[in-house]
């Protein structure tokens, strides 16, 4: 991996708006270790005071009485507790702040490419998965910046500032603490080097417990029906257990950093306070230098026992920002045009030989071509496969397709804005998804502005505004997670009147009064043609009778449209929809 590749860089370039706030925190946390260290040398000095009295450091500063030097040195120490707290209190501040920064803002443009990419994306990838990338993987990130990257800072400075001291006091001495360095920084690089593996294994299994619990918690309904409780908790089970064993993993090979550690830091100490006292007792060092040596030896070894905690937090946090960036890199396929509608839109629509297969290459839609008049109102018949939900997915660029020309009043849809394309067609999908919010604000979904009475309306002309009225609260009633607390039947009038108060000059029936019964459908039919006036309308249907009175109907098989004409020319040609219409009309 390059360095521009690495997650550290890549987070450093993602926050380069904040590199004045990053460099003021470091430089504070950096101020804030010395301080911290300092009254290991202070004490040092003041041992130096007592045993040396006018030959102390102090005394050099012309303060030879004992009292003065070590009020002097009082007042320093008042001074290094107060800069150490007023360091703290800056680091710490900006620190979360940055980290609660950036957490918010990673997960808004994670999110908001996630919205960009194309429907394919979604089909090959669980929610779960994405789910634990935009919480999990961000949370991770928010905890390294609030606590991770402060405690590197302050393991760096003090092996630097400590061990710098030792050098330039005792030379001769120093090389013995020093020592074991080396040994325990190759041992950590190595130990980081197996360890990322295995917490990017531990963010995959994350990722998958998440997708279990999202789709058992959203099909409880069908666990239940089947009595499949059982079988789920097995296999909630077995993922959770996976994920556990992948940390088992992990935690055995940091487990082991820290013993190993202990014992080459022991030995630094040992050797420092046996061969720093030898030296006080040959006159080559002062007992102050000695005191401050040993008592100061474990700021510079100690730190290395934490170096596992240090380089677990990192490569957890490099894990979740590589999946995290990898969300980002994720290429967007379907790109807006730069064109916008000039006039009112009228509706016309022109699809001239488009071809499309979906990603396992099997062709969906083959040379196909339709024109659909402004403001007429046409039905698309056809097999379950036949590409018509297909067709109304590439109208909407959900995907790109591969062969042809789709254009509206005479525009070529790719080169539209995508913004003006889509909000110029309200579709109706057999598959409803009401959002968890109210009734009213289910159908004002797209139309945020609508006032009450435009809500209403559009309820009536949609058939449900009887049943709101008798829901507890009504219009304010809570339809629960996807609608669940409402009928099928119920979900999809909702959505209709949904498509009715966006008032696009298209609009799309795919399956729409399929959950409904024969009244409903009936009564549907009659606010349609209402609804229908001055505006394109698309119908698919299986049931028939939705689409008898359509200005022209299509018969697709195969991705083809094999049949055209009104109802009655496609009765008389007596292929497909014939066929169709005899056995839904009961006809032998």
């Amino acid at each position: 991996m390059s360095s521009k590749n690495h997650p550290l860089f890549r987070l450093l370039k993602y926050s380069k708006n904040y590199q004045t706030q990053i460099s003021i925190a470091t430089i504070a946390t950096i101020l804030n270790t010395i301080f911290d260290l300092a009254p290991s040398y202070l004490i040092g000095v003041a041992v130096d005071i007592v045993v040396l009295k006018e030959d102390s450091f102090i005394a050099q500063w012309g303060f030879t009485n004992t009292i003065t030097q070590l009020a002097i040195l009082s007042l320093i120490t008042l001074l290094v507790w107060s800069l150490e707290s007023l360091s703290e209190f800056i680091y710490e501040r900006l620190w979360r702040n940055l980290a609660q920064t950036l957490q918010h803002e990673l997960r808004f443009d994670a999110y908001s490419h996630l919205q960009e990419l194309e429907l394919s994306y979604f089909e090959e990838r669980s929610t779960g998965t994405l789910l634990s990338i935009l919480n999990d993987d961000i949370n991770q990130l928010e905890r390294f910046l609030d606590s991770g990257a402060e405690s590197i800072i302050r393991f760096i400075t003090t092996i630097i500032f400590v061990g710098g001291s030792f050098i330039l006091i005792a030379p001769q001495v120093a090389w013995l603490a020093i020592l074991p360095i080396p040994f325990i920084l190759w041992g950590s690089l190595a130990f980081q080097k197996r360890l990322a593996p295995l917490y990017a294994d531990v963010r995959d299994k994350a990722g998958l417990i998440n997708t279990r619990l999202a789709n058992n918690i959203s099909g409880i309904a069908t666990i239940k029906s089947f009595t499949a409780e059982i079988y789920e908790q097995s296999r909630v089970k077995n993922e959770s257990e996976a994920y556990r064993r992948s940390n088992r993993s992990a935690i055995a090979l940091s487990s082991v950093f820290i013993p190993a550690i202990r014992l080459i830091i022991v030995m630094g100490f040992i050797a420092t306070l046996f061969f720093g006292g030898v030296a006080v007792s040959q006159n080559q060092l002062t007992v102050g230098t000695y005191g401050f040596m040993v008592f100061i030896v474990q700021y510079l070894l100690w730190p290395f026992a934490t170096l596992s905690e240090l380089m677990d937090q990192y490569q957890r946090a490099m894990a979740s920002i590589r999946r995290v960036m990898g969300l980002l890199d994720t290429p967007i396929r379907i790109h807006s045009g730069n064109k916008t509608f000039s006039t009112p839109i009228k509706g016309e629509i022109s699809i001239v030989n488009v071809n499309f297969a979906y990603d396992n290459g099997v062709k969906v839609l083959k040379n196909l071509s339709m024109d659909i008049r402004a403001k007429s109102n046409i039905g698309i018949v056809g097999a379950t496969g036949s590409g018509k939900s297909t067709l109304v997915k590439l109208l909407l660029r959900f995907y790109e397709i591969d062969h042809g020309e789709i254009t509206i009043d005479g525009v070529n849809i790719q080169e539209l804005y995508l913004h003006d394309l889509r909000k110029a067609i309200a579709w109706v999908s057999q598959d409803v998804f009401l959002f968890h919010g109210t009734v009213a604000e289910n159908i004002a979904y797209g139309n945020f502005d609508a006032t009450l009475t435009e809500i209403i309306q559009a309820a009536k002309l949609a058939e449900c505004d009887d049943f709101i009225q008798q829901l507890p609260q009504g219009y304010d009633t809570i339809v629960g997670e996807r609608g669940q607390k409402l009928s099928g039947g119920q979900r999809q009038r909702i959505a209709i009147a949904r498509g009715i108060l966006k008032n696009p000059p298209i609009l799309i029936l795919d399956e729409a009064t399929s959950a409904v019964d024969n009244e409903t459908e009936a009564a549907i039919q009659k606010s349609l043609q209402v609804i229908t006036k001055d505006r394109t309308t698309i119908a698919i249907a299986h049931r028939l009778s939705t689409i008898r009175n359509c200005d022209r109907i299509y018969v697709m098989d195969k991705g083809q449209i094999v049949e055209q004409g009104k109802h009655e020319e496609l009765l008389a040609l007596e292929g497909i929809y014939h066929s169709l219409w005899a056995v839904q009309s009961g006809i032998n």
